[in-house]
Formats: structure tokens, sequence, C-alpha cells
């Protein structure tokens, strides 16, 4: 091993690569949030969304454990979403000390038109931005992302 930190020569470190990709991911989520400022969404609330559109109904403290939030934050941002008519409560049916959050229709409706966008942003600037092997190597790095994620 001829590199620097018990690394072969030209191999990076792990920790210079978790570095640059946290960073790099971190600019890349916040430029995704950008691409559809008209929803007008924290992005606390586009994630509660998208979870009770992913994995349905709630109660407030599951999703303030989900988000890593306290219930009292949680409370309000649903509180928020359903001042704008983009989530409902019930009483749930376990335990009537709680109630469940469902998604409503003009909530998917919201969460379509914000994925829509992140979605046409990143498209165009892969399309525009990048050729067909930097598209190929960003596909693959996707994969190994994929597989980082779920370890």
């Amino acid at each position: 091993m001829s590199g620097t930190q018990g690394h072969p020569a030209g191999e990076p470190a792990a920790e210079r690569i978790a570095t640059d990709l946290a960073t790099v991911v971190g600019r890349l989520s916040r430029r995704l949030r950008s691409a559809s400022p008209d929803s007008l969404l924290t992005p606390t609330q586009r994630t509660v969304l998208a979870r009770l559109g992913m994995e349905g109904p709630a109660t407030t403290a599951a999703l303030a454990r989900s988000e890593y939030v306290r219930p009292q934050s949680m409370r309000l941002t649903v509180g928020a979403l359903e001042e704008r008519g983009l989530v409902t409560r019930a009483p749930d049916p376990d335990d009537g000390r709680q109630s469940v959050v469902s998604i409503t229709d003009a909530g998917r409706a919201v969460l379509d038109s914000v994925r829509a966008a992140k979605h046409g942003w990143l498209a165009q600037a892969l399309a525009t931005e990048l050729d067909a092997d930097e598209r190929r190597a960003l596909a693959d790095a996707a994969v190994l992302l994929e597989r980082l994620v779920r370890a």
C-alpha cells in the first residue's frame, strides 16, 4: 500500500468520499426543493405529505417519531397542512386520545406537483448538462447509493 492512511495509491479514503458525498447530496436536495417554490410547503410539510402519501394514515406521534421531531412540533406541522386542506384528522379507532392523519386529494395534487417540478428540473439538467456516458455513470451511482441507503 503506497497511498496515504493505509489506502492504495489513487484510491480515495472512505472518509473523503463520505464528506464529498454528504456535501453534494445536501446541495442537490436544496436545489430540488427550490425547483418547486410555488407550493409554499416547508421541507417538513413536504416530507409529512410524502410519508402519508406513500405509507398511508398515521398518528401525529408516529409522524413525529419518523421525522425525529417533538410531538408538539408535528402537531403544528399537521395543523398547518390541515388548515390548507392537504390532510384531515380523524379519531384513532384504537386510542381515542389520538388522531389519525390522512392525506387528502388536494394534498396528493400538491405532492404530485412538487414531485413533477423536482423531476422536471432534474431530468432537464441531466439531459442538458451531462453526456450519455456521464448519465450512465450517474445511473450506476444511483444503484450504489440505493444500496447504501438500505445498509
